[in-house]
């Protein structure tokens, strides 16, 4: 593209019923849910590639159906933050200063690895949750559905992982 043509590009103003204010409001909004997302993915993908043990099977490939959806989320989210007119961060960096989720040291044990999944699936529906009156104010149906499918994604998810734990739990009650 000639320079000129990106001069116009980015000169273009952006009219979609939704006020640039608004708009920047959102993107932030998504932006953690975005950093979120990519903190939880690369969480998921270590643990697919270190679980151990018992489970190893199937967690290994529970991890890996995690970490491909997680991938395809981040995509849409960033581009989402795109259509509103806005840089979507992409840097370590950004992401680590963004996220409510904290990265770890060391490999914990696959027991650890399931309640910390969780933790972190619930942590990306809290934040999603937290996008949606901006969302809601600003008449955002395109952001409103797609934090509604995350959210549905990450709770699910969570339950599902949660269900590993629950014999645990009885355990400790009965002991």
């Amino acid at each position: 593209m000639s320079s000129k043509a990106a001069t116009e590009m980015k000169s273009m103003p952006i009219n979609i019923g939704i006020g640039e204010g608004e708009r920047r409001e959102i993107a932030e909004g998504l932006s953690r849910l975005l950093a979120d997302t990519y903190t939880l993915y690369l969480k998921t993908h270590n643990y697919h590639w270190n679980v151990t043990g018992p489970m190893f099977q199937t967690l290994h490939l529970m991890f890996e159906g995690q970490y491909n959806e997680l991938a395809l989320a981040v995509d849409l989210i960033a581009e989402r933050i795109r259509a509103l007119g806005l840089p979507a961060p992409g840097t370590y960096a950004e992401f680590a200063r963004l996220s409510s989720i904290k990265e770890e040291e060391g490999v914990p044990s696959a027991q650890q690895m399931i309640r910390k999944l969780v933790e972190g699936q619930e942590a990306v529906a809290r934040t999603a949750r937290e996008v949606f009156p901006a969302v809601e104010s600003a008449n955002d149906q395109p952001t409103a559905d797609l934090l509604t499918q995350r959210m549905q994604v990450h709770e699910k998810t969570a339950w599902m992982l949660r269900s590993l734990l629950a014999d645990e739990g009885a355990a400790a009650a009965g002991a």
